[in-house]
């Protein structure tokens, strides 16, 4: 496994462990489109979620805080529709 596919496994183990969970309670969910080379993390918001007025909180208070806890190397995240 290269560094790119391990990076992407833990950044799905804290979406599945930390991430998903709350948001699936709330009828949403979260993609992993992809990690780039600077290391910023692009997801895509899915069901409830998509267009919802506190996505860009969900996003940086749930979602980011949770990667960069466990997955310190990540830069950000970024949304991408």
């Amino acid at each position: 496994m290269n560094a790119a596919d391990a990076l992407r496994r833990r950044v799905e183990q804290v979406l599945d462990e930390q991430v998903r969970p709350d948001l699936r309670r709330d009828g949403g969910d979260l993609e992993l489109v992809g990690i780039d080379a600077d290391r910023i993390v692009q997801v895509r918001l899915l069901g409830a979620c998509r267009g919802c007025s506190s996505s860009t909180i969900t996003l940086t208070m749930l979602a980011e805080r949770a990667i960069k806890e466990r997955v310190p190397e990540v830069r950000f995240l970024e949304a991408v529709p």
